[in-house]
């Protein structure tokens, strides 16, 4: 039997390619999929609490974003060679072809946002780190059981720098754009 049979490597997956794979119809049209570190990794169907979260926050940024910016609601935003993540929602950079010739870049995000009722571990650890190592100002993690969020900033190579918890009236403000207000009252309000 050969090394190479015995020893399976894993081969890291880019961007690129996870991209033409999603173009040539490799996954299934319903597979939830995210691309981290080279990595395909397939996420938990969406359950009621998480996907109210998501439709209030939607509801209250839209609004608030008016024309100056976009917000893009669990579709995918590309952060360097390896990471294709779908933020719940992200805040983005105005354009007039909303994205038409490419698909957002750490460039483009004023604030991300991951809603969290099964992965809050994997979304205050490694996928926090992936967005501070991309530069994204400002990321908002949604702790749908303790109905709270984390707010990060600063990114840094080791991960944000200023991290807090905003819980029942506390007044979440987006730092790029300032009209981009509300509370975990706000956001849990059917909870």
């Amino acid at each position: 039997m050969s090394a190479a049979l015995e020893h399976p490597r894993r081969r890291a997956v880019s961007a690129r390619e996870y991209l033409r794979m999603g173009e040539a119809g490799v996954f299934a049209p319903d597979a939830r999929l995210e691309l981290i570190e080279g990595e395909i990794i397939e996420t938990a169907p969406i359950g009621p609490p998480h996907a109210s979260v998501v439709a209030v926050l939607t509801h209250l940024l839209v609004p608030q974003a008016g024309d100056r910016a976009i917000v893009w609601v669990q579709l995918t935003v590309v952060l360097g060679k390896w990471t294709v993540p779908q933020p719940d929602p992200a805040i983005l950079t105005p354009r007039k072809d909303f994205y038409l010739r490419r698909l957002p870049s750490a460039v483009d995000i004023l604030l991300a946002v991951e809603v969290s009722d099964s992965t809050l571990a994997f979304d205050l650890g490694r996928k926090a780190l992936l967005y501070a190592r991309a530069g994204i100002r400002e990321l908002w993690v949604v702790d749908v059981k303790a109905r709270e969020v984390h707010v990060h900033r600063e990114p840094a190579e080791q991960g944000y720098a200023s991290v807090s918890v905003a819980t029942h009236e506390a007044i979440l403000q987006s730092i790029a754009l300032p009209e981009i207000r509300t509370s975990p009252r706000e956001i849990f309000r059917g909870f």
